[in-house]
């Protein structure tokens, strides 16, 4: 018999915002498990990046509207947008780190935390999600 495990709380947030920069086509979205890392600040860092500055703000917005849409809250503290070159959301258990690509190259935070397991978020699981929900709203 299989069991089914649930998602914390947490693991649906990062679904969440994933889903947000994917509609604003982020770029190489990877989300690092931080739970087995003794004294981690969150749960998860969902880091992505955008080609220019209005793309990173739009993601950033995306995200924002996404998590205030699908579970009502608010992010806690935010940094970075006035010249959005990296942008942190804070969702206390869940952080987003939305660079610009160069930005991204150099500050290399994935390998910051080598010891969490990082997992690539490919965007098709996502469009997938979209097409399934247009159909069905057809329906």
């Amino acid at each position: 018999m299989a069991v089914k495990k649930n998602k914390s709380a947490s693991e649906m947030l990062a679904s969440i915002v994933i889903e947000g920069i994917f509609e604003k086509l982020g770029e190489e979205v990877v989300q690092i498990d931080l739970r087995k890392i003794k004294n981690a600040v969150a749960d998860f860092f969902i880091v992505c990046h955008g080609k220019s500055r209005a793309q990173v703000e739009a993601i950033a917005d995306s995200v924002q509207m996404e998590v205030k849409k699908a579970v009502g809250i608010n992010v806690w503290k935010k940094e970075g947008f006035e010249n959005a070159e990296w942008v942190l959301l804070d969702y206390v258990d869940v952080v987003v780190h939305i660079f610009q690509e160069g930005n991204r190259r150099f500050y290399k935070l994935e390998e910051l935390w080598a010891d969490a397991d990082t997992k690539t978020i490919l965007p098709a699981v996502t469009a997938q999600k979209r097409t399934k929900k247009k159909s069905s709203a057809e329906v």
